[in-house]
């Protein structure tokens, strides 16, 4: 493989400076789906709260493409644990550049992060293995970019012989991060941009690292919902892009396959065995997919790519949507025009929106309370105060926040997303301090004002709501997802 790799690295490397041409559009009919099996399938998808951007591709074409505003087409999107198989295509160029084998002990990377007595398990341990996540482990190392390490990972006891039990690791992705880095003398960031970013027109992936430097892996990466499905549609090529060898097809094949078991249930798209850091679905297809989804999911049978960012609770039912709606829609030859249902299938993309916030556009009590701080003992949220202003009799209502010492305003319109940018509300994530923020307010009642922040590059979205009562006022947030509890302990101001 190393001297077809040498081949692969010319043409890369020689095409990489310039920038790859958006992926083409076409009707849905003029690629063998019907549009109005196309609006069926969206609608589905709106039904389901917390979807934020969709893109299907058909043999190569981009035949429908929709974001829910505040999200838009030219913003990025947390992947989480979809960076894992960019990790992975990693590991593949460094395997055919001749830098790694799958057969490699990790140990034998990291000599000095070793422990002093290495168990035989974890002498064991090879490259594979971290790759179809069966370490050994039986409970996963530490994650958190401030604690996560090589040292960390083979510090963690390894019952179990490699290879033989089957436990999602976010620690055995980043171990091969490190070991990219180790090799190449690259994070997985700056080795994938000539090789993979570039040519496919991800023009600015941002990958947070830990605190020594070593991309994520296992998460953390940033992509716009259309240059993920370019991702997918390099592994549905067989990892040619306009002409070019990008990846070796025979580790395209290995990284899609079935490598490992990882449960019995039929009916689950994570029960259908897991590959080189992609899962198996049913329908003989083959995806990334990331927390609260995010999916890129490939469909070769099919020769269809579909491509999803959202903020959702039940991941299945969204894969549910692809099959029951999208899949049957995909007919083997092109359909008759029909540009009545393609202009309604434009139409409907151009519209979706996370719903804002409903209710009335004021309160009696709003002029009593407007431009006056609130102000709230110590707390574990850190929020100091917060007054609500409005100069524009209603339409935008301006929440300012005093947190941790640092002042947040955050306008909110009626009916209406309002951008800024501020804080993660849900928490800090990685290495932003804060984040393209959109916020809709509207008065629940006569006492009460519901605020909606959505951080538009994330899956989450926070709702503030507001009670007042004389100089008191109450506060309780709520987020959508999250890894914990969703709703914060509430929270009690008085007018200064």
């Amino acid at each position: 493989m190393k001297n077809l790799f040498q081949i692969f690295l010319v043409i890369v490397l020689a095409g990489s400076a310039r920038s790859a041409q958006p992926l083409p559009r076409s009707t849905p009919e003029a690629q063998g789906v019907a549009s109005a099996a196309m609006i069926e399938f969206v609608q589905a998808l709106d039904q389901i709260d917390g979807l934020h951007g969709v893109v299907v591709l058909r043999h190569g074409q981009m035949i429908a493409g929709g974001w829910w505003a505040p999200y838009d087409a030219a913003h990025q999107h947390v992947l989480y644990s979809l960076s894992k198989s960019f990790t992975s295509t990693a590991v593949g160029c460094a395997v055919a550049q001749g830098k790694l084998s799958l057969d490699d002990a990790v140990l034998k990377f990291f000599p000095a992060d070793a422990p002093a007595n290495p168990s035989a398990n974890l002498k064991a341990m090879r490259v594979r293995d971290l790759l179809i996540m069966s370490t050994g482990h039986q409970d996963e190392p530490p994650t958190a970019p401030d604690e996560v390490s090589p040292k960390s990972f083979l510090a963690q006891p390894v019952p179990h012989l490699p290879g033989t039990h089957f436990k999602y690791n976010t620690a055995a992705t980043f171990m091969l991060s490190a070991i990219v880095q180790q090799v190449t003398g690259q994070t997985v960031l700056d080795y994938l941009r000539p090789r993979l970013f570039e040519p496919l027109g991800i023009e600015q992936p941002v990958w947070d690292a830990n605190f020594q430097g070593i991309s994520l892996g296992g998460y953390g990466l940033r992509v716009r919902t259309e240059e993920l499905a370019k991702f997918g549609q390099l592994y549905l090529q067989h990892g040619n892009w306009q002409g070019q060898p990008l990846l070796p097809a025979d580790w395209v094949a290995l990284a899609t396959a079935r490598q490992t078991s990882n449960g019995s249930n039929p009916d689950s798209d994570w029960n259908q065995g897991y590959g080189f850091q992609f899962w198996r679905c049913r329908h003989n297809a083959f995806r990334g997919d990331g927390a609260f989804g995010q999916y890129c999911v490939v469909m070769p049978e099919q020769d269809t790519v579909v491509a999803i960012n959202s903020g959702v609770k039940d991941m299945q039912a969204v894969l549910n949507v692809i099959w029951d709606k999208l899949l049957p829609a995909v007919q083997p030859h092109a359909l008759p025009p029909n540009p009545a249902a393609a202009r309604q299938l434009t139409d409907t993309l151009a519209h979706l929106e996370v719903s804002p916030v409903q209710g009335a556009a004021t309160a009696t009590v709003a002029a009593t309370i407007l431009n006056h701080k609130f102000v709230f003992p110590a707390n574990a949220q850190k929020l100091e105060n917060l007054r609500l202003a409005s100069s524009d009799a209603g339409k935008t209502l301006t929440l300012t926040l005093r947190m941790d010492g640092k002042e947040i305003v955050l306008p909110c319109g009626y009916h209406e997303w309002k951008k800024s940018r501020a804080p993660l509300l849900a928490g800090k994530l990685a290495q932003f301090p804060d984040e393209p923020t959109a916020g809709t307010f509207a008065w629940l009642d006569d006492h009460t004002c519901a605020i909606k922040l959505c951080a538009f590059e994330t899956p989450y979205q926070t709702t503030l709501t507001l009670r007042f009562n004389g100089e008191q006022m109450t506060l309780d947030a709520e987020t959508n997802v999250a890894f914990g509890p969703t709703e914060r302990p509430q929270l009690i101001g008085r007018a200064e």
